[in-house]
């Protein structure tokens, strides 16, 4: 066995298993020195909110772990990743540095300084594809254009064939051998103080790649049979919820596919039900494709004209609908379940989004820097493509005038208000046939249910449809 070991550094690759990295730095022989830098500044605005450092805090502990069961550990070191890393390299004498891909538009440029910082030295620097099921390279339009347009993304992704099949856990990972210097993860300032609102965080998840795989088992098992119907309703536990998995790389997105695809002759699972949750992780597929071939995704409008949309800038109304006192229960219900866990259902983060968008005319930046902010599974790829479609103003975006009816949006996700009534208790003794829009209900009705409009929950903020008709009027003028 070589003396000298090659480093594997750690960053959204947050497993054993289907690593790729860590898995020819084993097939090479040598000692493995796994490596994790908390580097917030290499990230600039993008530096993780807090709701994902909470994440990151408990997932990088559940990685320490799994390695020790396997005779290693994690070194823990902070500050700029190039300059860690040659700390490292002269600690140790490693030979080698092998690391997971990453596609934000800061990641590359970490990247290509730590690359720099390596060159003419004798480290051998290895860069490994496994976030995605295939490169942002490999999927072109047959004139070797990116894609615009998710439709044909898809069949271009699906011609590709199967994504490979997912690598096994290592049995074991040998030590370095000689002693390296770690901090103590305790000592990094991750996890929220004043406030503490971590609380629905802990009660609902369990970060780590053992909890991961467990989450998908439950869906595959469960929730995929009726996903395709049910993925929809945000009372019932019809979605996979693992999307803070898959961007932490706690689990990987060709680990899902097969895992999916494998168990189809489930007697619960349609062939539909499995090709809309495999259409899902190509969504997230096609955000990341958009933003490596985009890289200003994050903060301009995809489509240039958005530029001159006539957006207000309103704190009250932006605060009202970060604390969810919009007085639209849908509106209010997904803004607490947020606060609250971390984690939005995806139909109501539509909702809440075109809220925000076009009946407030916030721009689409304030409300995805609060996702970002507040959101387990805050993903600069899915987060800039996702805000920017609901504005309109994205690749294959919803047209504009597409505006989301807050209340019949209730009405038909979420016909007996069972979601609603979880995070708004406050008009839960309303009948479903007002609850989605309580300032319809009689005097007599809102009194029974001890509520009093102003008081005890808001009246709306805006009109439904005065606003609806000044966000196309809005539209309108940015067109001419």
């Amino acid at each position: 066995m070589s003396a000298k070991p090659i480093i594997v550094w750690f960053r959204n690759d947050l497993r054993l298993a289907d690593n790729r990295a860590l898995t020819a730095a084993i097939a090479t022989k040598a000692p493995v020195l796994p490596v994790f830098i908390h580097d917030p500044h290499a990230a600039g605005v993008w530096t993780p909110g807090s709701a994902s450092r909470w994440w990151l805090r408990h997932s990088l502990q559940a990685l320490d772990a799994a390695l020790e069961k396997r005779g290693s550990r994690l070194i823990f070191r902070h500050g700029s990743s190039e300059t860690a890393l040659r700390e490292l390299v002269d600690e140790s004498g490693a030979s080698g540095l092998y690391f997971s891909r990453s596609y934000e538009p800061w990641a590359r440029v970490q990247e290509e300084r730590v690359k720099a910082a390596f060159d003419g030295t004798t480290v051998d620097v290895k860069r490994f594809a496994g976030a995605l099921l295939r490169e942002p390279e490999d999927v072109r339009t047959k004139a070797g254009e990116p894609y615009k347009v998710y439709t044909p993304f898809w069949r271009a992704l699906m011609a590709l064939g199967a994504p490979g099949a997912p690598l096994p856990a290592p049995k074991s990972v040998p030590g370095p051998g000689k002693t390296v210097a770690s901090d103590r993860l305790a000592d990094w300032a991750l996890l929220p103080t004043k406030p503490d609102w971590s609380g629905g965080l802990r009660d609902m998840w369990s970060p780590g790649e053992e909890s991961a795989h467990a989450r998908l088992a439950t869906f595959l098992k469960g929730s995929l049979g009726g996903y395709a119907d049910q993925r929809n309703l945000p009372s019932v536990e019809g979605t996979s919820r693992l999307s803070p998995h898959l961007h932490f790389g706690e689990i990987s997105p060709r680990q899902c596919w097969q895992l999916a695809v494998t168990g189809r002759k489930s007697a619960t699972q349609s062939d539909a039900a499995l090709e809309t949750f495999l259409k899902e992780l190509v969504w997230r597929e096609f955000s990341y494709h958009l933003l490596f071939h985009w890289p200003t995704l994050p903060d301009e409008p995809f489509r240039p004209e958005f530029s001159a949309f006539p957006w207000e800038a309103d704190e009250d109304k932006l605060k009202a609908w970060q604390r969810g006192r919009t007085g639209y229960p849908i509106v209010d219900a997904g803004m607490r379940q947020l606060w609250h866990t971390g984690w939005m259902h995806n139909r109501v983060r539509m909702v809440v989004a075109s809220f925000l968008v076009k009946h407030l005319l916030i721009p689409w930046q304030a409300g995805a820097a609060w996702f970002w902010d507040t959101l387990v599974d805050a993903d600069l790829a899915s987060n800039s493509a996702s805000w920017q479609w609901v504005a309109g103003s994205g690749a294959d975006a919803a047209p504009y005038f597409r505006i989301f009816n807050p209340i019949t949006q209730g009405e038909k996700f979420d016909t007996e208000a069972a979601y609603v009534r979880r995070w708004v208790p406050e008009i839960a003794q309303l009948p479903d046939t007002v609850i989605h829009a309580p300032w319809t209900a009689p005097k007599a009705v809102l009194d029974k249910a001890g509520i009093t409009l102003g008081k005890t929950y808001p009246l709306p903020i805006v009109d439904h449809a005065a606003a609806r008709q000044r966000a196309l009027d809005g539209y309108a003028a940015m067109r001419a």
